[in-house]
């Protein structure tokens, strides 16, 4: 008998907390994306699918980026229409005014861009400077919302970079108020190589919140590179954050931040939740099973804590 049979974890509902948290599901095209070897579109299709079964509502399905950049998700065009009949939320990432056309054209009525809080990571991710890459992103942003589409702005290195070291609050402020003006309907809040601590966080979201940010519209992205990924994430919902992206198993990184390691475990994420007595709408025993049906086509098993628990998977 598992722990979830049992009863486990007993719900113990904390004060200050919000009901309801939305899960953001990245693990099909961040976690996906830093794989070594090219994982088949038809393999990634039915990943999404099996995660679409769970209860997760939004799932983040791939990336319009020129192949060169990132050669694991070259099948965008054949992956979204293979999965655009399902009933939830399918964000992707478009990189300029070619990818939005590209995700356009299939249909895509959710899109994210991608700008950076340090000049280091503009230039590596983009080769642009931070305020070059903000005014490519003026038009792409512009655009997908005179065509109705939502808009999630993604910030990278909002807590720290593997070039520049700390990264100043009102710098991260900056460039999120720059990403809300332009039009973004949300932004979430990078920990790219998982360096952010709960007081940091805190600081972080209390500036935001002061630069007139509202937090109905701020999401989350921890890395567990130091193991802090559920602390920060507890430091956000205290503010008020109630978006939280996380990844199935824990699969994914950035591949142009070395430093980087995985991303929040979903699995991790719902435990912890589930017993805050905080609602996601997401049945864990179904997700595990994903989780541990994708680390085998991977070859490896999961490093999400909770999969392994709760699948007896080798410690």
């Amino acid at each position: 008998m598992n722990a979830p049979e049992l009863g486990l974890p007993m719900a113990v509902q904390a004060g200050g907390l919000p009901a309801r948290v939305r899960i953001h599901e990245v693990g099909a095209r961040d976690g996906l994306q830093n794989e070594k070897a090219t994982v088949p579109t038809a393999v990634k299709a039915e990943f999404i699918r099996r995660l679409a079964t769970t209860g997760l509502g939004t799932i983040e399905a791939t990336s319009f980026v020129h192949p060169r950049w990132v050669p694991q998700l070259a099948d965008a065009e054949e992956l979204y229409p293979a999965v655009s009949d399902l009933p939830v939320s399918l964000p992707v990432l478009v990189p300029n005014a070619r990818g939005l056309d590209r995700a356009l054209a299939l249909g895509a009525r959710r899109v994210a861009v991608f700008a950076s809080a340090t000049e280091s990571f503009a230039k590596a991710n983009l080769n642009r400077t931070v305020d070059e890459a903000l005014a490519m992103f003026e038009p792409v942003v512009g655009r997908a919302k005179a065509e109705d589409v939502h808009v999630r702005g993604y910030l990278s290195m909002c807590f720290g970079d593997p070039w520049e070291g700390a990264v100043p609050v009102p710098q991260v402020v900056r460039v999120c108020r720059a990403l809300l003006d332009m039009g973004c309907d949300e932004l979430s809040l990078g920990d790219t190589i998982g360096v952010a601590t709960p007081g940091h966080v805190t600081a972080l979201l209390t500036a935001l919140t002061e630069a007139g940010v509202p937090v109905s519209a701020l999401g989350v992205h921890f890395h567990d590179t130091y193991g802090q990924a559920l602390a920060n994430t507890l430091a956000a919902l205290q503010q008020g954050v109630s978006t939280v992206d996380a990844s199935a198993g824990g699969l994914g990184g950035c591949p142009y931040a070395k430093s980087a390691t995985g991303n929040l475990a979903t699995e991790d994420l719902v435990w912890m939740l589930r017993g805050l007595g905080i609602d996601t709408g997401v049945d864990l025993g179904r997700l595990v099973a994903t989780s541990v049906w994708m680390a085998a086509h991977l070859g490896r098993t999961s490093p999400s804590r909770t999969v392994r628990a709760l699948s007896h998977q080798e410690q």
